[in-house]
């Protein structure tokens, strides 16, 4: 079978259509790397790209991405509510077909090394590309975001990257760069304004809370959907980091529970990026009121449109 990686980055811009598009340019330059979508919030201030291609495609557009992003984003200058170290912030290998994690977490470790060999920024492992058991958590390494890194990185032995001096570069900060299997990132809109509420819920919910497997979440106020007056709205934001141990309707019905015990409904939900067709099946998605949602969100489809043979012996 034809050997095929997806990359994940997330970078720290979702406002400016032009330097995105610049980022996912700099992976359409190289061939056989494939972009199949791209995901812009201004609140969380951030963009996914979603791309795909073979073990050596996929390194190359991913370092490629990640100095581009060095060159249109200055952290120094960035506000939003997503957490980060970086211009490009994270960055993950997922293994699709014919690849194994282990050889994404080759990738990684080949990528990090590339990012700061050519652009001078330092580098963190995390999830299966970790090579300390603290780093596999990615909300660890990211603890109090890239002005406290900044600063702790030049004290304190226990911050320092994996890559590169104990320092981060002046205008991108650090790239975390890590192999995972496939994760879905989902949010869910509350009929509040109250961003207390939302972090009530996400510590219910979430894992380390002792809430549901495999689920990271936190409470955000999107203050772009405050309508007049600018109340903000507050949003769930999930990441299910294994949808066979925590599903897209297990955790809707969680958040849904706990908003009611708060006296809040739920307006609507979102995936950020793709998902694969399996964990869609055996529900409707009006059931989870997501918005924007169609056929062209499932990952198996965009990659069959850039990739027909893709499932296809060489």
């Amino acid at each position: 079978m034809k050997a095929i990686v997806e990359c994940v980055p997330n970078f720290s811009e979702g406002r400016d259509p032009g330097k995105v598009n610049r980022i996912a340019d700099a992976i359409r330059s190289v061939a056989d790397a494939h972009v199949l979508d791209i995901h812009m919030d201004p609140d969380h201030h951030r963009s996914v790209i979603t791309f795909v291609g073979d073990q050596q495609s996929v390194l190359e557009a991913a370092v490629l991405a990640v100095g581009e992003a060095a060159r249109q984003i200055d952290l120094n200058r960035h506000q939003g509510e997503h957490p980060r170290i970086g211009a490009a912030d994270v960055v993950p290998f997922v293994p699709v077909q014919g690849v194994s994690l282990a050889a994404c977490v080759a990738i990684a470790r080949a990528a990090g090394e590339q990012i700061y060999q050519r652009f001078q920024i330092p580098v963190y492992f995390y999830e299966e590309a970790a090579l300390r058991p603290d780093r596999r958590n990615l909300a660890s390494i990211r603890r109090g975001g890239y002005e406290r890194l900044r600063q702790e990185v030049l004290s304190d032995p226990s911050r320092r990257p994996d890559v590169g001096e104990p320092r981060l570069h002046p205008t991108a900060g650090a790239t975390v760069v890590g192999a995972r299997r496939f994760l879905i990132a989902f949010n869910i809109q509350l009929d509040s304004t109250d961003l207390e509420v939302a972090r009530t819920i996400a510590r219910a919910v979430r894992a380390s809370s002792g809430g549901l497997p495999a689920v990271k979440a936190m409470g955000v106020l999107l203050r772009s959907r405050g309508g007049v007056g600018g109340a903000g709205q507050a949003q769930v934001s999930m990441n299910l980091t294994d949808f066979e141990q925590t599903s897209l309707p297990q955790a809707f019905q969680a958040v849904e529970r706990e908003a009611a015990r708060l006296g809040v409904s739920i307006l609507s939900s979102e995936i950020v990026g793709l998902v694969p067709a399996k964990a869609m099946q055996g529900f409707a998605p009006e059931s989870l009121r997501l918005v924007d949602f169609g056929t062209e969100k499932i990952f198996e489809n965009r990659l069959a449109a850039v990739l027909p043979d893709w499932q296809k012996s060489p």
